[in-house]
């Protein structure tokens, strides 16, 4: 039986897998085992690219095949409270209360967490944040899930994750309709991309293994949050293609550059063909 059979054979009834997509998280597993113990694993990717199915079917391959307890957190958990979000919004740039772009995530927050998890005894319980994405704020600390004992890796997944402040151009003018009606003169990008250049790198250097999946262009992007936006459990409206295109807006400038960036930052490289196939690029 192919480690791909192996997997499928122990996944929860409806996990959306394809032959594609197993392969390639048994790919990503099999050199994430060979790292030294408590490093980590990053995935990447732009919305719509399966980056957090591929990250979970890599966790369940370490599990299973490898016999390893990976302790997986997505960065989308690690968004600024709608408090403080709005409290940036006020201060800095109304922009800022749309989470999302760098600086909108609580940096601190993802450092005290891995720290957490790599000090952490066989007897611990470390929790991990969650952040509900209909209600737009952080969940109570009370309902966090509880990592127990000591992870052999830590498997981080986010849309720009390894992003790094050098691989996004300067500022040449606005890219599409949301920065030429709310940021024509780019501070909002600039505070952005500040904060990627100044905060996140102490996470980024923890990276032992990263990995990346592409997709073919911002329609993907937007054809995919919409699918997700209709599929969300709630009684929030849900946007509409048209609300979803402006709120992709907000992270094309550093979608355009994870692009081009990670061919050559990148350890595994991945695209994301019709149909969830995935093509390995480099590896």
């Amino acid at each position: 039986m192919s480690p791909a059979d192996k997997l499928l054979a122990g996944l929860p009834e409806g996990f959306p897998a394809n032959r594609s997509s197993l392969d390639t998280a048994c790919l990503i597993a099999a050199r994430a085992a060979a790292l030294p113990a408590g490093s980590m694993l990053a995935v990447n990717g732009a919305q719509g690219s399966g980056k957090s199915t591929i990250a979970g079917l890599a966790a369940e391959a370490l599990r299973r095949l490898h016999g390893l307890a990976p302790a997986t957190l997505s960065l989308d958990d690690f968004y600024l409270t709608k408090a403080a979000r709005e409290e940036l919004a006020r201060t800095v740039h109304p922009l800022c209360a749309t989470r999302g772009v760098p600086g909108t995530h609580d940096v601190p927050l993802m450092m005290r967490t891995f720290d957490a998890l790599a000090a952490a005894s066989p007897a611990h319980r470390t929790p991990l944040p969650v952040f509900d994405k209909l209600a737009d704020d952080r969940l109570p600390q009370t309902q966090w899930p509880l990592f127990e004992g000591t992870p052999d890796l830590i498997l981080f997944e986010g849309w720009c994750v390894g992003l790094r402040a050098e691989d996004v151009p300067a500022w040449a003018g606005p890219i599409n309709p949301l920065e030429r009606e709310c940021d024509p003169h780019g501070e909002w990008f600039g505070w952005s991309l500040a904060a990627l250049g100044a905060v996140y790198p102490a996470i980024w250097d923890r990276i032992g293994l990263l990995v990346s999946i592409e997709v073919p262009d911002l329609d993907t992007v937007i054809d995919s949050r919409l699918k997700q936006e209709q599929g969300l459990i709630g009684d929030r409206p849900r946007m509409d293609r048209a609300q979803v295109t402006r709120f992709v807006e907000h992270y094309e400038r550093y979608t355009r550059a994870l692009w081009a960036a990670m061919p050559r930052r990148a350890d595994m490289l991945f695209r994301r063909e019709a149909g969830f196939d995935y093509a390995p690029i480099s590896r």
